[in-house]
This record gives C-alpha cells, sequence and structure tokens, in this order.
C-alpha cells in the first residue's frame, strides 16, 4: 500500500453490463466526506484507461495483464445467445454449440468473449459493435452470443436469449494498476469482498485520544485499594513462585514442576 491519495476523491471505471450501484451506496454510507465519481469505459479499452491514471480502479473484464495491473476476480457470467422471439432456439431453455451450427453468427469488434472457434457460420462482416450486432439480430440477419448482463443492457421487446451451456464464459474482477494499491482502493476491496465497516482487515481509523493520552472509550486504569498487594509482590507473598503463571493448568504432571506445594521426603 502506498498511503493516501493525492486525490480527494475514488474513481472507478467500469465496462459495459457491470452495475457497481450497490458497492458506491456503501461507499457513500462509509465514506460520506470522500466523493466516488463513476465513468463507464469500453471493455477493450479499461486497462489503458487505468495505466494512464485516469482511474484508481475499475471492475472489468478477464483476462487482464497481470504483469502490471492487479486483479480480484469477482464473478463469472453466464452466456446466452440473443433472438427474435419467433426463432425456433425459443422452444428450448437452453442449447448448446451444436444447436446453432445452421445459423449465422454474428461477432462483433468490441465482443468480450474468448473464442477458440466461433460457432454457426460467419457474417460476411463483423459489427463495429455489440449494439450494431444487437440491431442486425433484430433485423433477422443471424444471432449472437454474449454475457447475460449484456444481453439485458440491450434488452428490445423483439428479441429474447437463451442460455448457452458450452460456450466460452466472461469474468469480472476488480483491477487497479500494481503500483497503485492505495488506501482508498482498500476501502473499495473491503467493500466489494463484503468486509463490515469493523473488519480487522481493512484500513482502519485511529482512534481518537483524550488529553491524558488514553483511547475513548478504554477503560481507566484504577488505582489499587488500600492495604492491597498486586502483581507479582502479591504472589511472592503468599509463598507462590512468580514464574508459576507461565505454565499451563495440570503441568505438574510429568511436565517437571512440583505439585500441591510439597517438597521432597529427607531420606532417613
Amino acid at each position: 500500500m502506498t498511503g493516501s491519495e493525492a486525490s480527494p476523491s475514488f474513481r472507478l471505471a467500469y465496462v459495459p453490463g457491470v452495475t457497481p450501484d450497490k458497492w458506491v451506496r456503501i461507499w457513500n454510507e462509509r465514506l460520506p466526506d470522500v466523493p466516488l465519481s463513476l465513468t463507464q469505459v469500453p471493455a477493450a479499452g479499461a486497462a489503458g484507461v487505468l495505466l494512464a491514471g485516469d482511474a484508481d480502479a475499475g471492475v472489468v473484464r478477464l483476462p487482464v495483464d497481470r504483469t502490471v495491473l492487479s486483479a480480484i476476480p469477482l464473478y463469472t457470467e453466464t452466456t446466452v445467445v440473443v433472438i427474435p422471439k419467433d426463432h425456433l432456439v425459443t422452444a428450448a431453455d437452453e442449447v448448446g454449440v451444436e444447436d446453432l451450427a445452421d445459423e449465422i453468427v454474428l461477432h462483433p469488434l468490441d465482443d468480450v468473449l474468448d473464442w477458440d472457434g466461433l460457432p454457426g457460420r460467419p457474417a460476411l462482416e463483423r459489427p463495429a459493435t455489440t449494439a450494431d450486432a444487437v440491431e442486425l439480430v433484430a433485423a433477422g440477419i443471424g444471432v449472437l452470443l454474449m454475457p447475460l448482463s449484456l444481453a439485458r443492457l440491450h434488452h428490445r421487446k423483439d428479441l429474447t436469449y437463451r442460455t448457452v451451456t458450452d460456450a466460452p464464459e466472461s469474468g469480472v474482477a476488480l483491477s487497479w494498476p500494481e503500483d497503485a494499491h492505495t488506501d482508498r482502493v482498500e476501502d473499495f476491496i473491503g467493500i466489494v469482498r463484503g468486509r463490515t465497516v469493523n473488519s480487522t482487515r481493512g484500513r482502519q481509523p485511529d482512534p481518537a485520544r483524550s488529553k491524558g493520552g488514553r483511547a475513548e472509550g478504554a477503560p481507566a486504569r484504577q488505582k489499587p485499594a488500600a492495604g492491597k498487594q498486586t502483581g507479582g509482590a502479591a504472589r511472592r507473598g503468599a509463598g507462590g513462585n512468580p514464574r508459576s503463571g507461565n505454565r499451563k493448568a495440570g503441568s505438574g504432571k510429568g511436565g517437571g514442576g512440583r505439585s500441591g506445594g510439597r517438597g521432597k521426603p529427607r531420606g532417613r
């Protein structure tokens, strides 16, 4: 951790499909004096935004370059195929890649799925964006595979989707530059991981102290009552061994210590 940030606010980038609303709400409750600003960035440009210092952290899609970026995986999204509502595929609740073998499968330039080989038949041209591809699906040109959150983001009344059981999936992670793990980043890590405000794993504020230097809420040290002995003096006065407090209970047996305060019997 490098310490406090130069910026008085926390800047969070996020990619399309991600909804950081819950984390933002918790941040505002816990750190009301530190504004959190949100910036949506294209999935392919998220790493560049972080490395350029234009955001303190980002909710991005995996993979990321782990040589320059740290990342905490958050969840993995289901992949769906977006189709017209009257398409034959709607007869099933879920499909496999082989079920799309005869379909024209659109592959936009901003696709976030890591394909070894695209299913179905390729289109003549690749759409520039996912939004453009969705328009082509609505026009009956082909079908489109994408993470579930993106299908919901680009929802249309004339389209629906079905789960694809054996397609690549998209992982989502919290990421930040390797050399910029600040206190504010640690605060946000605690929020996305579900730590409570009093968690010992997160960064904790220093307790306020009174004029006497004692932390507020800590019990005051009381003076022993008159006539009472304290500490080692009391034990020595009672005939005890001042070192006996370091031995576990019951260690007199087989532990090398003498039990019951008895000495060795004298030889006759």
